[in-house]
């Protein structure tokens, strides 16, 4: 088998034939540099691939190498264009955008390995980062004291860090306990004051509490009183001393001559006071006796003798209900009884203005509506005409002076609309007076015309009876 073997001599003449046959005007690989692009035209036709064909053969490998090499930095440099620096032909670095590197896989704040090594797990189990001071669950043990610290201060290690509250004066006294006591008169709870109390520094404000307690309860209700005297009992042994409630009393008997220029009952209300503590036990059944001689004040002087008397009264009165009961807080078959007996009391004097005092003193608004339904019932069964005009004349004034709602007198009413047919089997005329009783109120004002259309009539008269020969029946009431 021979070998054919071609000449560069050969190679080049054919090479030259074909480039006369196929001309090219440029060339993809070629690379020109300023110089050559700025001067004269070059000729081309002794060039292919930027090889020139006249050289020898080791000319020409070697210029297609080179031109394989520039190939390959070109499409290098076009794919890291926005990356940063690309390499000129002659190796020099031509600066370019730069931008900001990203993560293999695209994602913004990818916390992994950018090396592709690892589990893709966080960072030290989750323990790092900012504002993260552990793994979940950690526990700290307790840091021991350094004592080579340059800090270290060895009396640091005896101390003992607390709160100090500031002892409340005079005029901060009365502006932070007043607001305790009058909000315990709402709500009644005597643990809620004893917790307050104990956040603050009484001091020797202590003995303040009770004489401050009671002047508010001097010019409130009388079941305010009544929580004032339980407070007291309550405060004894947890906030305040014995020492404390008898040396409050003591200043109260002193100050009785200006407390009686606001409330002119102070005196005995004070001995009131003072009666139910010491019934309670809080203060000393001596304590009375002691002032005996000792008293220049007629104020005080009244307030003891009402506080002796009391506790001498040996007819079936207890100490414990000499306030009464608060409105809310009464059973209400005792509020009924209190209501029968007001308006008996009235249908004897006929005192509106008493009567009106009276069922203030009750403290029972939401029940006003019992005190109507009560009233109604009595004009029907008195059946005269007296109770009738001396009812309506009441419900008149209570409803003039707004001591009873439009509501609570509505419920009242209606109530009676509901049971007067039980009402009818005691009063057989029951349907008659209550219908006359609904006209006279209206016509006074006190109810509406709607409400007077609601008033039951009787269902079902009997005109004629069988056994009476066919005679006609006229009631007469």
């Amino acid at each position: 088998m021979t070998s054919l073997k071609i000449s560069p001599q050969s190679m080049a003449t054919e090479c030259q034939a074909w480039l006369n046959a196929n001309p090219i005007d440029d060339l993809s690989d070629s690379f020109l540099s300023g110089d050559e692009e700025k001067g004269p035209t070059r000729r081309i036709d002794n060039e292919i691939n930027g090889n020139w064909i006249s050289a020898p053969t080791s000319t020409i490998q070697e210029a297609r190498l080179k031109a394989k090499a520039k190939r390959r930095l070109r499409k290098n440099s076009s794919r890291d264009s926005g990356r940063g620096d690309s390499l000129s032909d002659n190796g020099e670095g031509v600066r370019g955008h730069t931008a900001p590197p990203t993560s293999p896989k695209s994602k913004l704040l990818d916390r992994k390995s950018r090396l592709g090594k690892g589990r893709g797990l966080p960072k030290k189990g989750g323990a790092g980062g900012k504002g993260v001071w552990g793994t979940p669950g950690e526990v700290y043990d307790v840091q021991e004291v350094d004592v080579k610290d340059p800090n270290y201060d060895e009396d640091q290690e005896s101390c003992v860090y607390e709160t100090v509250v500031p002892p409340l004066n005079e005029d901060d006294f009365e502006k932070t306990v007043t607001p305790i006591v009058q909000e315990y008169f709402e709500h009644g709870d005597t643990n809620e004051v004893a917790e307050l109390l104990g956040e603050l520094n009484l001091g020797s404000m202590r003995s303040g509490v009770p004489m401050l307690a009671v002047t508010l309860a001097l010019e409130a209700k009388a079941s305010h009183r009544g929580l004032t005297s339980r407070l007291i009992n309550d405060l004894c042994g947890k906030v305040l001393s014995r020492a404390d409630v008898e040396s409050s009393f003591d200043k109260l008997l002193r100050e009785l001559s200006d407390l009686v220029l606001d409330t002119p009952g102070a005196p005995q209300l004070v001995g009131q006071f003072i009666a139910r503590a010491v019934a309670d036990g809080i203060l000393s059944k001596s304590y009375i006796e002691g002032y005996k001689g000792k008293v220049d004040c007629e104020h005080a002087r009244a307030a003891l003798d009402r506080a002796a008397v009391l506790l001498k009264m040996n007819r079936g009165l207890r100490i414990e209900n000499l306030w009464g009961t608060g409105g809310g807080q009464r059973p209400v078959n005792q509020l009924i009884k209190e209501v029968n007996l007001l308006l008996k009391e009235y249908l004897l004097s006929g005192d509106t203005v008493e009567a009106e005092r009276c069922i203030k003193e009750l403290e029972v608004p939401h029940f006003h509506h019992e005190f109507v339904y009560e009233a109604i019932v009595m004009v029907l069964e008195s059946k005269g005409n007296k109770t009738f005009q001396m009812i309506l004349q009441l419900l008149n004034f209570l409803w003039k002076s707004t001591v009873i709602t439009l509501d609570q007198m509505r419920r009242g009413f209606e109530r009676i609309y509901m049971d007067i047919a039980e009402i009818n089997i005691d009063v057989p005329c029951a349907y008659s007076l209550l219908e006359q009783f609904v006209d006279k109120s209206v016509n006074a004002g006190i109810i509406d015309k709607k409400l007077s259309d609601l008033c039951p009539c009787r269902g079902r008269k009997r005109f004629v009876s069988e056994g009476d020969g066919g005679h006609i029946k006229f009631e007469i009431y």
